[in-house]
């Protein structure tokens, strides 16, 4: 069950990163109210996961599920470009993240 808590937490600050982009500078106010709601909810289950989990590695989990979501959206919402690189280096966080969860 803890490591359900940095994985919701991820996809939380997935939400929130992109938001932010929606806000336009936090002048529109249902995004930026679900941003900071996001916010909320990813630090809140962050929070959950340090209870049981060690910090580096939830916090990294947390930080790379967000990262590699918030790439993804980035290509596919924001047009932004899908290099073989920059996918490459999305599949080296994806091992990362993989490589923690073993060894935890």
């Amino acid at each position: 069950m803890a490591w359900l808590y940095p994985f919701i937490a991820g996809l939380f600050e997935i939400g929130w990163a992109i938001g932010l982009k929606y806000t336009q500078g936090f002048t529109r106010l249902v995004p930026t109210v679900l941003t900071l709601a996001s916010m909320a909810v990813s630090l809140g289950l962050l929070g959950l996961a340090l209870k049981s989990l060690p910090v580096g590695t939830a916090y990294a989990v947390w930080t790379g599920i967000g990262t590699v979501g918030t790439a993804l959206l980035g290509i596919v919402l924001l047009g932004e470009p899908a290099t073989a690189l920059r996918l490459a280096c999305i599949g080296l966080i994806v091992a990362g993240i993989v490589g923690l969860k073993l060894v935890a």
